[in-house]
C-alpha cells in the first residue's frame, strides 16, 4: 500500500506533467514516437547492408562466395538467389531453407521494389531483405534485428522546445507545378514534384524553401548554419501539412535527421541548393554521435 509521502510525491509529479504547456507536451510526445520508430525491428537502426544487383543471378548467404554476404551468425551458407532481368527481380530460395514473405513460406517470388511501393519483404531468421530502386539501379537493403547500429544506439538529442520556431509561412504555388532535381548521397539525381515555395521571415529577412509534394503533405529537405556543427552535416528533414488559404506551418521543433545519421547503408537525398539557408535554425534534432559511425 502506498504511503502518504509516496502518494504526495506521485501526486506532485502528476501535477507537473499535467501543468506542462500543451504545445511542449505535443512536441515531446512526437519526439518519443520518433525515437521509438528508429528503434523498431524495421527501423533505420536495423539497416545493416546495401548490395547493388547485377543483371542476372545474385546469390545470397553467409558464405564469402555469395554476391550478397549476410552476417555469419544470422543465416545459412546459402539462402537463395535474386535474379535481375530487365528491371524485374525474382527471388528463389535454396532447398530446405525456411524463407517467408508476408508471414508465408516462399520458394520463388517476383519481388516488388520500394518504388512505387510498397515493397515485398523477404525474411530469414532475424534478417529481412527488400529490393530498392535508385535511378536505374536496383539493390537489396538488408535489415538485421541484431545490427550493431541498433545495439549501440545511444538515444536522440534535441534543442529545447521553443514555440517561436513554429513559424507561419506563406505558400506560393507554381502553375503548373514543377519538377526539381534532388541529388542523393550515392550520386543519383531524381526529379521530384514541387508544388510551390514557402516564404518566411527571420530577423527581418525573408527566406524561401522549395518542398516536395508527398502524400498530400510537404516534405522539406533543408540545410542551415547549424549543419555540421550542432546538427547533422548534410541537413535535416521536415514535414508540413498541405497549405491552407495560402499558409503553411513550418514547425522546426520537428526537424529531424535523415536515415544516414544512423546507418551507413541509407541513400538519403541532400538539400537542393535553394534549400540551403544562410541562417541558424536552432530547433529540432541535434546531430547523432555514435561509436559505430566513428563520430
Amino acid at each position: 500500500m502506498m504511503g502518504i509521502r509516496s502518494l504526495m510525491i506521485a501526486t506532485l509529479f502528476s501535477g507537473v506533467l499535467c501543468a506542462q504547456p500543451p504545445y511542449k507536451a505535443e512536441i515531446e510526445k512526437w519526439r518519443q514516437e520518433r525515437e521509438a520508430s528508429i528503434r523498431k525491428d524495421d527501423g533505420w537502426l536495423a539497416v545493416a547492408g546495401l548490395f547493388w544487383l547485377k543483371e542476372g543471378e545474385n546469390r545470397v548467404g553467409r558464405g564469402a562466395a555469395n554476391q550478397i554476404v549476410l552476417p555469419p551468425r544470422s543465416a545459412p551458407e546459402r539462402v537463395g538467389t535474386f535474379v535481375l532481368r530487365g528491371g524485374k527481380t525474382t527471388f528463389t530460395a535454396e532447398r530446405g531453407v525456411a524463407v517467408t514473405s508476408g508471414g508465408k513460406p516462399v520458394h520463388s517470388l517476383e519481388v516488388r521494389p520500394d518504388t512505387p511501393g510498397p515493397p515485398d519483404i523477404i525474411a530469414v531468421r532475424d534478417l529481412t531483405m527488400q529490393v530498392i530502386k535508385r535511378g536505374a539501379r536496383y539493390g537489396i537493403r538488408l535489415r538485421d534485428k541484431n545490427s550493431s547500429f541498433r545495439r549501440q544506439f545511444t538515444g536522440l538529442r534535441w534543442f529545447p522546445v521553443d514555440e517561436a520556431w513554429r513559424i507561419q509561412a506563406k505558400f506560393v504555388s507554381y502553375s503548373p507545378p514543377k519538377q526539381i532535381p534532388v541529388l542523393n548521397i550515392i550520386g543519383d539525381t531524381e526529379p521530384m514534384p514541387c508544388p510551390g515555395y514557402v516564404a518566411f521571415r527571420l530577423a527581418g529577412k525573408e527566406y524561401r524553401l522549395e518542398p516536395i509534394a508527398e502524400d498530400n503533405r510537404l516534405f522539406v529537405i533543408f540545410r542551415d548554419l547549424t549543419s555540421g556543427r550542432e546538427t547533422y552535416p548534410s541537413g535535416r528533414f521536415l514535414y508540413a501539412d498541405a497549405p491552407r488559404d495560402g499558409q503553411v506551418i513550418l514547425d522546426f521543433n520537428k526537424a529531424y535527421n535523415p536515415p544516414c545519421a544512423f546507418t551507413l547503408y541509407a541513400t538519403c537525398p541532400v538539400p537542393p541548393p535553394q534549400n540551403r539557408l544562410a541562417v541558424r535554425i536552432p530547433a529540432g534534432e541535434l546531430t547523432y554521435h555514435s561509436a559505430v559511425r566513428g563520430k
